[in-house]
């Protein structure tokens, strides 16, 4: 592994961790932000092994398309996608951002990633 994936590894794992963090601070709309923000580095860490390129997307689901993820993957990369814009401007609905809703995109996240540190 090169030491860009190394770091876009490493990121994608500390990302996670400040959504966990987040999560038990029960600030869930900016822990399921997180949750993205990690998934999107570890895709791309996936897509600097595979294609030894970078791109400037945030479209979880265009960027599993790039790394060939396994289809059971997608609905998570749909719901992780919405997530990267929702959660980042005042006039989202905080409460779509629930405990219950935000425990599910923590797990989202840590599925993907699981599929990325096997493919890394």
């Amino acid at each position: 592994m090169t030491e860009e994936i190394k770091r876009w590894v490493l990121q994608a794992q500390e990302d996670l961790e400040v959504a966990k963090f987040l999560f038990d601070g029960k600030k869930y709309k900016q822990a399921s932000f997180f949750c993205q923000q990690a998934v999107e580095k570890g895709l791309k860490a996936v897509l600097l092994k595979k294609k030894r390129t970078l791109i400037k997307i945030h479209d979880l689901v265009k960027l599993a398309q790039l790394v060939d993820i396994d289809v059971g993957y997608m609905p998570d990369c749909e719901k992780l996608t919405v997530v990267y814009v929702d959660t980042r401007y005042p006039d989202t609905l905080n409460n779509i951002y629930s405990q219950k809703e935000t425990a599910l995109d923590l797990g989202r996240a840590m599925r993907i990633l699981q599929w990325v540190e096997k493919n890394i």
